[in-house]
């Protein structure tokens, strides 16, 4: 291949690479779900299938991926102190990733569960499947409504059994914490709600 040929591949390449990658929303985006999804419109179709899927509200899956990862794709959990003065890196206290920070063996039960084999839990798409599949999983087996914001963050937390066993209220802070993630899923919701860009427009044209 010329050189002219190899650097015009080389360009095409690294352009479809920054078409597909995906920006982390800003502060304001975070903060108004009708902007958020207006802006990535593939979001909302995702969410919204998951919530047809699985019925959990798309506001409460919004607010659980704010939470747990901020909308980074790659996120985890911080490492703890360094070791061996300070040459070795210290161990991340679980295998939390993505989105919806998942845990391997939960995101391996996920994916068995649905036969969603392919599933990356850096996918927006997947980790709201997901989202909705623990939700739905966890409602049935802790008797969660499926607008209980609050029981449903403390069950993705501790998981249904935790949650039935009531290991959450001796953590303040994880109460606390599902106290912000209920206020956060309600207001997502009215957001979507009375969002005028994100509602079906007639032949595309209205």
């Amino acid at each position: 291949m010329s050189r002219p040929l190899l650097f015009s591949a080389l360009a095409g390449a690294l352009a479809l690479l920054s078409a597909c990658a995906t920006t982390q929303p800003s502060a304001d985006q975070i903060a108004d779900a009708c902007d958020l999804l207006t802006d990535n419109h593939d979001w909302y179709k995702a969410l919204r299938h998951s919530s047809k899927e699985w019925g959990a509200p798309m506001g409460l899956q919004l607010a659980i991926v704010n939470q747990e990862s901020s909308f980074d794709g790659h996120a985890r959990p911080a490492r703890g102190p360094r070791k061996f003065f300070g040459l070795v890196q210290g161990d991340r206290p679980s295998t939390a990733y993505g989105y919806a920070q998942a845990l391997e063996t939960t995101w391996e039960q996920y994916k068995k569960s649905t036969g969603n084999r392919g599933a990356d839990r850096h996918s927006f798409r997947d980790s709201v499947d997901f989202i909705g599949w623990y939700v739905n999983n966890t409602g049935l087996q802790a008797g969660v409504g499926q607008y209980d914001y609050k029981a449903h963050y403390l069950a993705y937390h501790e998981g249904a059994g935790g949650y039935v066993q009531g290991t959450w209220r001796r953590k303040t802070w994880l109460v606390q914490r599902a106290n912000h993630v209920a206020g956060q899923a309600a207001r997502y919701e009215s957001q979507i709600k009375h969002c005028k860009a994100l509602r079906p427009k007639f032949l595309g044209i209205f």
